[in-house]
């Protein structure tokens, strides 16, 4: 019996349980669709943008992989492609962002537009007929590289492992640089835009790490359930764990250097077009959110995963992989939810904090969506690690 016929009555079940999610997500959003139009499309920006980033960090990590080898890519590797398999539905779930565009952009409204010399100069790049033509563009590329890193994958099962190699290290090596500049063009359209004055040089490379640290977090999750079940007990080994442990380390510290670079380049800057984003996060009650990233994101991953202990006992290791991944949501939240609140304190822009309960739901309805797909699509390959013979 094959891996993925033994593990198949684990994976129906995460399916079944997830798509259950789903569906009452989905059912809890549509009132929220009824009730509060705006709130449910600034909720669902968020969700969309969480596990689209899975989506990618997963084709990303993929490539890296067969670039430079390595064991824990190897453990992973049937998850990364499942994981690149589901960027059809994310295409899907994609609509409601463009359907909402006008509750969520600015530059959307052609009255705000005329009369904001700013948007006006951005009009060229900043337009719906652009705005839908670049996804289509970055999403044609990520199914391109997905279709040719599944299709050789699938082919190295007849051919052995390093007759295959060649060919995907020829896709994986352009491919990591069409996959940065897409994600990058994909944040600043999708997120950076809501608020069309502000801009970031750096904004894109937050985002793909991430996504990258997101990925690894859900893959020790993902890791750990199957490796509690036969056949995939002793398929990944203590070391692995360390491994796929230290690269999360390595990407919780990437996104912090890459976000603390960005709030020192604007705030020694001092351009008020620049730090009017930061004011809008420190103010209200938002510095708080702000405050617990360096706490419990940076600080406390940071301290968690210097101890070996931790990270080479999966189940120790998976429960920081669940708090990796709710505290990548708050990051989320923290960039994009303060764009739409309002209010201010002498002259300066100081929205109130708030948490609507679209904000809990959206990610988890898309969540419950997402992972139903990825476990159907798991189902579909072998699970355990491929020869290198």
């Amino acid at each position: 019996m094959s891996t993925a016929e033994a593990m198949r009555p684990h994976l129906d079940r995460l399916q079944t349980r997830a798509f259950m999610v789903g569906v009452i997500g989905v059912a809890a959003l549509g009132a929220g669709l009824v009730s509060n139009s705006e709130q449910f499309y600034r909720s669902y920006l968020m969700g969309f943008v969480y596990w689209m980033g899975v989506a990618l960090g997963s084709l990303g990590l993929l490539m890296l992989h067969h670039m430079v080898g390595g064991n824990w890519g190897v453990a992973i590797r049937r998850g990364l492609e499942a994981g690149t398999r589901t960027l059809p539905l994310m295409v899907l779930l994609a609509i409601p962002v463009f359907l909402g565009a006008h509750s969520l952009y600015e530059w959307t409204h052609a009255d705000v537009v005329e009369n904001d010399p700013v948007l006006r100069h951005k009009s060229l790049y900043l337009n719906m007929t652009g705005f839908t033509l670049r996804a289509v563009f970055y999403f044609l590329i990520w199914f391109g590289l997905s279709t040719l890193l599944n299709r050789y994958s699938k082919a190295q099962e007849s051919e052995g492992y390093w007759a295959v190699r060649p060919r995907l290290q020829r896709v994986s090596a352009p491919g990591l640089i069409l996959h940065c500049l897409t994600v990058t063009f994909f944040a600043v359209d999708f997120v950076m835009s809501v608020e069309p004055h502000w801009f970031s040089t750096i904004y894109g490379a937050i985002f793909i790490a991430g996504q990258v640290l997101s990925t690894f977090a859900f893959m020790v999750v993902l890791m750990r359930s199957l490796t509690l079940r036969e056949p995939m007990k002793n398929a990944v080994s203590a070391q692995t764990f360390h491994d796929l442990g230290n690269l999360m380390f390595a990407f919780n510290m990437f996104w912090a250097y890459v976000s603390f670079s960005q709030l020192l380049i604007i705030w020694s800057a001092n351009f008020p077009e620049e730090t009017i984003w930061y004011l809008k996060r420190t103010k209200g009650g938002w510095e708080y959110v702000g405050l617990s990233l360096f706490v419990f994101h940076f600080s406390l991953i940071f301290l968690l995963l210097l101890i070996r202990k931790f990270k080479r006992q999966p189940a120790i290791l998976s429960k920081i992989a669940v708090w990796v991944i709710l505290m990548r949501l708050v990051d989320l939240f923290w960039i994009i939810q303060p764009a739409f609140s309002h209010g201010s304190q002498g002259g300066v822009p100081a929205p109130q904090f708030h948490v609507h309960w679209l904000d809990i739901v959206a990610p988890v309805a898309i969540g419950g969506l997402w992972v139903a797909f990825f476990a159907f699509q798991l189902k579909k390959r072998p699970l355990d690690p491929l020869p290198l013979a």
